[in-house]
């Protein structure tokens, strides 16, 4: 069953917290003038869920519409990871490799990938409560050098330059390249493997000469990145997973 908590002061109207299996989820409402029917949204990572509904509908019929899904969000959301499995003997992906957490048990030292017997560890130093800032600080750190080598090298094939790479932690995209030729790149893309990482350098990089969507920036993309299309399914498919996981 779905059951709903009751809304704070700070609550815009409509907006609640209710309750899906053993998870609390905030529900945003948002009525549409042009919306003819309801239409449900679960956000990056599985963080919240979102409803578009026609204005002046009437409260029964939200309620009815999430009783009626209630199977389909368990399921949709059963497939993104629970906070707390950020811990050691937990695992993290880093360039799409499962990593096995490790701590060190040292106060003070530096976070490092090793393979030991075929199995890849992260290891960790510093205290439980640092553990997770330390692994997106390490991470941070990966994509920075990972996506300024693919980046330098895709604008050197087209013979452009950019300005300056900035790291971000977005939700709505995973990179944009500005008309000033800033790029900027969610870090999380570190934990995809290094094609999919390779496409979204390519992708920002095909901006630099196209500002748009048309055939002729996919095709720049694609010559830069020939995995582009494998890229795209992989992001579509997947790129939530990469949300999923609280850093803080």
């Amino acid at each position: 069953m779905l059951s709903f908590l009751k809304k704070t002061a700070n609550d815009r109207p409509q907006d609640r917290f209710i309750d899906v299996g053993d998870r609390s989820l905030p529900l945003k409402i948002r009525p549409h003038a042009r919306a003819k029917r309801i239409t449900l949204r679960i956000d990056p990572g599985g963080r919240g869920l979102s409803l578009t509904i026609p204005r002046k509908l009437p409260e029964h019929e939200i309620n009815e519409f999430l009783e009626k899904y209630h199977g389909w969000i368990l399921t949709k959301l059963a497939k993104f990871p629970k906070d707390d499995e950020l811990i050691e003997g937990g695992y993290i992906k880093i360039r799409g490799q499962d990593h096995l957490i490790e701590r060190t048990g040292k106060i003070r030292g530096i976070t490092e990938t090793v393979q030991l017997d075929g199995e890849f560890i992260l290891r960790v130093s510093g205290d439980v409560p640092h553990l997770k800032r330390r692994i997106s600080d390490f991470l941070k750190s990966e994509a920075r050098k990972d996506l300024e080598k693919s980046t330098h090298y895709h604008a050197e094939k087209i013979g452009r330059s950019f300005k300056s790479i900035s790291l971000r932690d977005t939700k709505s995209r995973w990179g944009s390249c500005s008309s000033d030729g800033s790029l900027s790149y969610s870090w999380r893309i570190i934990m995809a493997p290094p094609f999919v990482l390779d496409y979204l350098a390519a992708h920002e990089v095909s901006h630099l000469v196209e500002m748009n969507h048309e055939p002729q920036f996919w095709q720049l993309c694609e010559n830069l990145c020939p995995h582009t299309q494998d890229a795209k399914k992989w992001l579509k498919k997947n790129g939530s997973l990469l949300h999923a996981i609280n850093f803080n």
